[in-house]
């Protein structure tokens, strides 16, 4: 039976058409239907019209903005990404290390206090977003993992590289000198089980018992002295702005001997006070003898600390800056 509702039908009735014209026929259902389908695409049309012209496509300055593009990487270094020199492109760059969770990676370690003055063992481990351990990593600057400790003054400055046991545990001896908040930052590049590289560098604190008397940061100054070197630097950082920052050490009047270290004559951290941000500043070729040129993008406005590792003769040594960005 048909779905539609059956009608009675009605006795033919004879009506008798008066005389003229032939009356008009009744339009055919096909017809109609017809007619409606043509409007309603007619006015489909004009409606994505009005559409289009309220939201125009998107131009080339609202678009993403580009990968970084022209990077090279120093020796030793394999590729991968830097989601800080990205956001440099865009117009700023953001601290790292502030928090123990970025990028889909989290820092865990297993203690957090450690006895004052004395060896103790360092053991962490980088999860993913499924809580397990991650256990492939790019090598970066000619190590997988670097591991910077630095009490929360900016003093006891610490630069380690810590090695990873098969189920993903990374351990280091550490000794924390002096009593008080210190601060851990795993400074890595993990590939991910599709081969994708993310660089994160991941926070957390660590304590060191008794009592805790921080010490004011130094005054700015572009030269010190380490162990018989004399160091300088020229360049004025600024927020929002990527800068060069050339280094030279000199060992009385001659420029120092440098050895490549990690992968370049230099390796720069620097430390914003307060929130401890951190920012791993990424060196370039060296242009001459005894000097090392970074590429500094500052967050913002503020104190910070630089320490700048350097090798001679087979011993690193670490030299430190205070400075002020405006």
């Amino acid at each position: 039976m048909s779905w539609r509702a059956a009608l009675p039908e009605s006795p033919p009735v004879a009506t008798e058409l008066p005389a003229g014209p032939a009356a008009p026929v009744g339009v055919d259902r096909s017809t109609l239907r017809l007619a409606l389908v043509v409007g309603g695409l007619v006015l489909a049309v004009l409606l994505g019209f009005g559409l289009g012209r309220l939201n125009p496509p998107p131009t080339a300055a609202s678009a993403g903005v580009p990968a970084t593009a022209g990077h090279t990487h120093p020796a030793g270094t394999g590729a991968h990404s830097h989601g800080g020199a990205d956001v440099a492109q865009a117009g700023g760059a953001d601290a790292g290390g502030l928090s123990i969770s970025s990028g889909g990676y989290t820092l865990a370690p297993s203690t957090v206090e450690f006895p004052t003055g004395r060896a103790g063992q360092l053991r962490f481990q980088i999860r993913d977003e499924r809580r397990r351990p991650v256990t492939r990593f790019a090598v970066v600057h000619d190590k997988p993992m670097h591991l910077i400790v630095v009490r929360r003054d900016l003093t006891g400055f610490q630069h380690l590289h810590p090695t990873m046991a098969a189920d993903g545990t990374w351990s280091v001896p550490l000794t924390l000198p002096q009593a008080g908040a210190w601060r851990m930052y795993a400074d890595f590049t993990a590939v991910a089980d599709d081969g994708r590289q993310t660089a994160v560098t991941l926070g957390a604190d660590l304590a060191a018992p008794g009592p805790y008397a921080p010490r004011p940061l130094p005054a700015p100054a572009t030269s010190t002295t380490v162990d018989g070197f004399t160091v300088g630097y020229e360049g004025t950082p600024k927020a929002g702005e990527t800068v060069p920052v050339r280094f030279i050490v000199r060992s009385g009047a001659a420029a120092a001997p440098l050895e490549p270290y990690l992968g370049s004559y230099g390796h720069l951290v620097a430390l914003r006070e307060g929130d401890l941000g951190y920012l791993h500043v990424h060196p370039g070729p060296q242009a001459e003898p005894g000097t090392v040129t970074f590429w500094m993008t500052a967050p913002g406005p503020g104190r910070y600390r630089m320490f700048l590792d350097f090798q001679v003769g087979g011993v690193v040594r670490n030299a430190a800056f205070s400075l002020t960005v405006a």
